[in-house]
């Protein structure tokens, strides 16, 4: 890679300005940077942690370099996000400019059916796979655009009858028509966050995904540290699929499930911070700050420190939905933030935004960040915060 003459103050494009991308929006802000968003939505949250914006896809590759050229930045990261890790890359790769994983390693972590040809031949153990028109595919299955994140095109098939659809609707949310059909590990399910640094692994919290009951007060989703499951096996099955796929610097964001053996089946690895606010809960967790240290390795900086501080006895991200209908006014945020344990409410939409149903992570209205004694206490502190936030929407016509 050819030297690349760091402007001063150096200049970091963020591919993204959404909720995945706030807290390294807010990272890089703190840092004496010049901080360029991209998104297309101009009402974007992650706009106000930007010194210059500019209002286009981040999915516009051409676009993206255009820009990266024209503003002559020193780095590109995409985190929260897995199409553009690929495009960030690809771009940094043209430019000269450093980057934690070149465009071949992201291919790799962006598409997951070569995700699966690379572990299977590395060994990692994996949900089994299936080709669409295989007579043999067991029922329940779970089927999925094989280049999409955040649920988009999947759905879990529970009869033969239903396959057809499932597949049309993964090929129709596929970027290129691939469909991924792989058995259901119906188990819980983790998730590994992880730095690594020159090849050496380093994991961080491994969090449960909870889904929620449907309570009153709107909480669909919630990521709870530490996990209640023995971590060993997943840290380590996370540490091979890391591997396999040739990431050696950067961050690294695994989920896991346990099955009825015990077994620890990896499916699928992100070569990004977390999309749910994953690096923020690692801050208040562990100490470590995975946006900043993700903002060093975009820029090439030295990322050798990866040193926990104080741990707290348990932290969680809850998220929340609202009702279906247009957004007029949110209400309750402050009160929330008053709760003990609370670290931040963070709401998504501006007045305006149509709800529609939770059918995906780009649907969620907002998110608490919450710490307590244990894992129980910080559930229950956020939960109880989120009583207070209403989400005032007239409700769509029918």
């Amino acid at each position: 890679m050819a030297e690349h003459r760091r402007s001063q103050p150096a200049r970091l494009l963020v591919l993204g300005a959404g909720a995945a991308q706030l807290g390294l929006l807010e990272a890089a802000a703190a840092r004496d940077l010049t901080v360029i968003a991209v998104d297309r939505d101009p009402l974007a949250a992650g706009f106000a942690f930007a010194d210059e914006r500019a209002v286009i896809s981040s999915e516009d590759e051409q676009g993206v370099e255009r820009l990266a050229r024209a503003r002559a930045v020193d780095g590109l990261i995409s985190p929260g996000a897995d199409w553009t890790v690929g495009i960030a890359a690809r771009v940094a790769e043209r430019l000269g400019l450093p980057h934690p994983i070149d465009g071949a390693t992201a291919t790799l972590a962006t598409t997951k059916t070569r995700q699966r040809e690379r572990f299977a031949s590395a060994g990692v153990l994996q949900p089994q796979t299936f080709s669409k028109n295989d007579p043999e595919i067991p029922f329940p299955c779970v089927v999925k655009a094989s280049d999409r994140q955040g649920q988009r095109g999947l759905t879990l098939v529970h009869e033969r009858g239903a396959f057809p659809a499932a597949v049309e609707t993964a090929a129709a949310e596929s970027r290129g028509g691939g469909v991924l059909v792989e058995e259901l590990i119906d188990g819980p399910e983790l998730t590994v966050n992880a730095v690594s640094v020159d090849g050496t692994f380093i994991p961080l919290t491994v969090t449960d995904r909870l889904l929620a009951e449907p309570p009153a007060f709107g909480v669909a989703l919630a990521h709870a540290w530490p996990s209640v499951h023995s971590t060993q096996s997943v840290i380590e099955a996370a540490r091979g699929a890391v591997s396999a796929l040739g990431i050696e610097n950067g961050p690294s964001y695994t989920q896991v499930r346990l099955g009825d053996d015990g077994r620890a089946y990896v499916v699928e690895v992100a070569a990004r911070l977390g999309g749910g606010h994953d690096a923020e809960l690692c801050r208040v967790a562990l100490g470590v700050d995975l946006n900043d240290l993700a903002v060093s390795f975009a820029l090439g900086d030295p990322c050798d420190n990866v040193a926990q501080g104080e741990r707290v006895g348990g932290a969680c991200v809850v998220f929340l939905v609202a009702p279906e209908g247009v957004l007029r006014a949110v209400e309750g945020v402050e009160a929330a933030e008053r709760f003990e344990g609370v670290e931040w409410v963070r709401t998504y939409r501006q007045p305006g935004w149509r709800f529609g149903p939770l059918r995906r992570g780009a649907d969620r209205a907002g998110a608490i960040l919450a710490t307590g004694a244990d894992r129980d206490d910080a559930l229950a502190r956020a939960r109880r915060a989120a009583e207070t936030v209403r989400f005032l929407v007239d409700a769509t016509p029918a």
